[in-house]
């Protein structure tokens, strides 16, 4: 509420009354010449240095009324009050509270780009710019005091053209309004000094510059760094598409208060995904079925590969295990498929598992719901009771080509196979890949037997049949192996230490833990592949762990029947790549927490180098086993649900009542 002249009433507080009704404007008129001249050479601004007491104060300020009004005038003494107790109010939702907080927002940037704006805040600091600070503290007895001070300025030095000769009746009633706000300023500031002060909005004396809400991070969008052709799409969309509110998802942006009209909202959208933004144009020039290998966009290309895979590298997991054609698979495989060392999964997962059990289905569910809803299994194939799967990253199978199988058979005679070999194989990106497992002939002294089946299976396994050769021009007709940039062997090769069973156990437990150098001066696979007479241009990773073969079912003892059979390192990895350094070992190791066959399973990790390829192989076009994942997922949410009822039922069964 305000009074005539312009400044607050205050309540509760000091106030000057004449003592009888209207004598106060009488006397304003009656005595408007003598003021003028009294006040002529007194015409400075009311000021106060420091918050004065308030007897004090009352005292000075009275001195510099008129004669003629002090002595029509009486002062109300009013002890202050203290302040009201809060009212209680309903509490406001979440999106009441939201909804103020946008509003006062709005406001506010509305009373910045207003100059029509009469806010005693934004007036009060604009005139204040003009005007030389006040010293001391900030409380309210100053800013009521410098409100009025520099509202009355401007009329008392255009008052007339006199300057300080003339005044009016109006000039000393705007001045006895000045002196009734001061005191209530004053004793409101004396009121309240035990509390805690509440100071005004600061408002800046001009107009903010428009802000601009944009949530992109040049440093973190992996888009802005490779795509290098779109790195200008935040202006390019600003200049092109002029129209800020044009569909619903910006309507809502601009409702909530996010976006302001001096946004772009296009701009906004793509920051708000990390993929790589399109424009129509080259959305209109691109093919995405056939393109170069270095086509802008292309599907394979150099581009979409670095986006992935800025170091080219991508991580493998290669398995072999002997079931020993189990029924009983092992409760938990997470120390099998997801080893502590190191930190980080692999983009790719292949098993191979050799007289596997006789449920495929639930080995391959249990493959599923180990590795969890970040992965699916691309393909897989049995020969007999020869099984492989591939696991990928599920963001990972639009960048693969069709997969290709195909099986050799080294024991015609036996009804089952449980010799032989199974190859997968497939193009990713632009590198081509090949996985064999293998179960060679078993016994001691079947050496050649088993290179036999060797040279049977590069010559006999089919593959590629339908996904085009990357490079023909360094391929053979005769080794399948020659056929593909990346290839990975692994199995039962089924070689042995040459050396008796006591000097293999003497050596074991003279180095329990470290050093199996000794062991593999006795391996027969060392010894031939040094020879070059079995898996040529191949390679193995340095071995550190004891023996795979043979243990006793449930335990860490190695073979205690009657047969005594030496250990040896029967299950192996090897590999070999058409380009040097392409693969590189990252761990070899065994899992023997794992006891459910007389074989411990072995596993390797490598990173492996990939390079764009071109558009036009036929395409795999996402597809992966859905019903596998689908009944993995749920077997792993359904365990972790048992698992938090059985912690809950335990707590609550520990608690006991004591009389």
């Amino acid at each position: 509420m305000s009074t005539p002249n312009g400044f607050p009433q205050h309540s509760g507080v000091c106030v000057a009354e004449s003592t009888e009704g209207g004598a106060v404007q009488d006397l304003h008129a009656k005595k408007a010449g003598k003021a003028a001249k009294k006040e002529a050479g007194d015409n400075e601004v009311l000021t106060f240095e420091d918050p004065p007491s308030v007897g004090t104060s009352v005292n000075e300020t009275l001195k510099l009324l008129p004669d003629e009004l002090k002595a029509n005038m009486k002062i109300k003494s009013i002890t202050p009050r203290p302040p009201r107790k809060p009212r209680l109010e309903r509490a406001a939702s979440l999106d009441e509270k939201s909804w103020r907080r946008w509003r006062r927002l709005r406001t506010s940037q509305e009373s910045l780009t207003d100059p029509n704006e009469t806010s005693s805040s934004n007036g009060s600091l604009q005139e204040a710019s003009l005007s030389p600070p006040i010293r001391g503290r900030a409380s309210p007895y100053h800013q009521c005091c410098q409100q009025n001070s520099l509202h009355s300025s401007p009329d008392t030095s255009e008052a007339s053209p006199m300057g300080k000769s003339r005044g009016s009746a109006s000039d000393l009633g705007k001045r006895a309004s000045e002196i009734s706000s001061a005191f209530g300023g004053l004793l409101r500031a004396k009121a309240f000094a035990g509390s805690k002060p509440r100071l005004s909005q600061i408002m800046p004396a001009r107009p903010l510059p428009p802000l601009e809400f944009n949530v992109a991070s040049h440093a973190l969008r992996t888009a802005n760094k490779i795509d290098s052709d779109c790195m200008d799409y935040q202006r390019y969309s600003q200049h092109k598409f002029g129209r800020v509110r044009g569909s619903l998802s910006d309507t809502r942006l601009h409702g909530n208060g996010m976006v302001y009209d001096n946004c772009s909202t296009d701009s906004m959208k793509s920051t708000f995904s990390l993929l790589t933004p399109i424009r129509s144009k080259d959305v209109r020039s691109r093919s995405y079925l056939e393109g170069s290998l270095l086509a802008n966009g292309a599907l394979l290309g150099a581009e979409e590969l670095s986006r992935y895979f800025p170091d080219r590298n991508i991580g493998i997991f290669v398995a072999t295990w002997n079931m020993q054609g189990q029924k009983e698979l092992p409760v938990n495989l997470d120390d099998f498929l997801l080893p502590t060392d190191p930190d980080y999964a692999q983009d790719m997962y292949v098993i191979g598992v050799q007289e596997g059990c006789p449920d495929r289905r639930e080995w391959e569910i249990r493959l599923q719901e180990t590795l969890g809803p970040h992965y699916v299994m691309l393909y897989s194939a049995a020969h007999g009771v020869l099984y492989m799967s591939v696991f990928i990253r599920r963001d990972l199978i639009w960048f693969c080509s069709e997969v290709e199988y195909a099986t050799v058979t080294t024991r015609i005679v036996s009804q089952i196979k449980t010799k032989g070999a199974l190859g997968i194989c497939f193009t990713f990106f632009g590198t081509s890949f090949l996985f064999i497992t293998s179960h060679f002939t078993s016994g001691d002294s079947k050496v050649n037997e088993r290179k036999l089946d060797y040279n049977k299976t590069i010559q006999a396994l089919t593959l590629p049949k339908n996904v085009p050769d990357t490079n023909p021009y360094r391929s053979s007709a005769t080794d399948v192996t020659s056929r593909f940039d990346e290839v990975f062997w692994f199995g039962d090769f089924n070689f042995r230490l040459n050396k008796d069973r006591e000097t293999v156990d003497s050596i074991l437990n003279q180095n329990p833990e470290a050093d199996v150098s000794k062991l593999l001066a006795y391996d027969q696979l060392t010894s031939e592949m040094s020879r070059g007479s079995i898996f040529k241009g191949f390679q193995e990773a340095d071995i550190h762990f004891r023996p795979s073969y043979k243990f006793d079912i449930g335990k860490d003892s190695y073979d205690t029947t009657s047969k005594q059979r030496t250990p040896s390192y029967t299950d192996r990895v090897v590999y070999r790549s058409r380009y040097r350094d392409d693969i590189h070992a990252v761990k070899y190791s065994s899992c023997p927490v794992i006891k459910t066959s007389d074989h411990r399973p072995v596993f390797a990790l490598f990173r492996v180098k990939v390079r764009p390829g071109r558009d036009n192989i036929p395409l795999a076009a996402g597809q992966f086993d859905r019903e596998l994942y689908l009944i993995g997922i749920k077997r792993r949410i359904t365990k972790e649900l048992q698992k938090r009822q059985e912690q809950k039922d335990q707590k609550s069964s520990s608690i006991c009542s004591v009389s």
